[in-house]
């Protein structure tokens, strides 16, 4: 079992999942301005700090995904940000890629950028206790789209990165993320999720990455947010485990979901009726941005410094996502 296949294993083990808190400072601005509390260094950390020195953080939170401002950042406890998460035995990650920009050639889609300078970006992270990283590609889904030019341009990013990651000794998080807006139905989502992620895969094979040390951050299966046809729960879950078994190879340790615009309650119980039914060997667990602190952000920013009361909305809302990590959520617990 090699170091990269250990670390994968620790930040998804046991029902753990990954806390997606590397939202840009332009994105964190949008969030905060949404709840009427005003976006500086200072309001930034204190909201991500109040989360990362929570009780949840030691049974549920396995991986924390930072932001470069983030981990530069030191805690109240004067501990530096990185320090702070290591200390409930999770493992900080960070976010490496620079955005997705508009890709020559198919002027409607976006390619990620961020792959100059990675190298010695990777080795000033690792030092500041980085264990594993992120890069998001992002695919547009419609009757045209995503091209042949988005699905190979973003899957050779996807795998140059994952590349450079193993080889300082990280984890990467390898991120294709077909986009959730459209009118697309649940089966268009289905053949393109596949066709994006079979050439992924074929690309980090190509790159020599280690499969057993990485961790897939896919979207799940649904019908566009506009499509006139939704599909239940356990339709969501059936497609979304026949989609990874066909096109996700056995090595890969696990796979950890992104909300991508589910509201926490769907993306929580979409996740436990996968669970229900996965019949793979893949660790199948969340790594959620919004679905883990939207209700939390909305209760601190009443009252800043009511910690207690925002970590016990976040408490909560980690301990659900944990249990259906396991398939042992239901809607009454929601209540309790």
């Amino acid at each position: 079992m090699t170091e990269l296949n250990n670390i994968a294993l620790k930040i998804l083990s046991n029902g753990k999942g990954i806390l997606a808190a590397d939202e840009s400072t332009g994105t964190m601005t949008k969030r905060l301005q949404s709840v009427n509390v005003e976006s500086t260094p200072e309001s930034r950390l204190l909201f991500r700090e109040t989360l990362f020195s929570s009780e949840s953080m030691k049974n549920c939170i396995g991986g924390v995904i930072l932001y470069d401002e983030t981990i530069k950042q030191i805690s109240k406890s004067k501990k530096t940000i990185p320090e702070l998460i290591s200390s409930s035995e999770t493992i900080p990650g960070i976010k490496v890629d620079t955005g997705a920009k508009i890709l020559a050639g198919s002027p409607e889609e976006k390619i990620t950028e961020g792959l100059d300078g990675l190298r010695v970006r990777l080795k000033e992270y690792y030092k500041l206790g980085a264990r594993f990283t992120k890069w998001r590609g992002v695919y547009n889904i419609s009757n045209i789209y995503p091209s042949k030019l988005s699905i190979s341009s973003n899957a050779h990013a996807l795998a140059r990165y994952s590349a450079l990651v193993q080889e300082c000794k990280m984890v990467p998080i390898v991120e294709p993320e077909v986009l959730m807006e459209g009118n697309h139905s649940a089966e268009d989502c289905f053949q393109k999720t596949s066709e994006v992620i079979k050439k992924c895969f074929d690309e980090l094979i190509i790159h020599n990455i280690d499969l057993t040390g990485i961790i897939l951050k896919p979207n799940m299966i649904l019908a566009g947010t506009n499509a006139n046809k939704k599909i239940s729960g356990e339709d969501v879950a059936k497609l979304t485990i026949k989609c990874l078994k066909e096109s996700v190879p056995s090595e890969v340790p696990g796979i950890a979901f992104l909300s991508g615009g589910q509201s926490e309650i769907e993306a929580t119980e979409n996740l436990n009726l996968i669970n229900k039914i996965n019949d793979t060997n893949f660790i199948m667990s969340y790594s959620y941005g919004r679905a883990l602190q939207q209700s939390a952000l909305k209760f601190w920013s009443k009252d800043t410094n009511n910690t207690n009361g925002t970590q016990a909305v976040f408490n909560h809302r980690a301990n659900m996502c944990t249990l259906a990590a396991q398939g042992k959520w239901s809607s009454k617990l929601e209540t309790n």
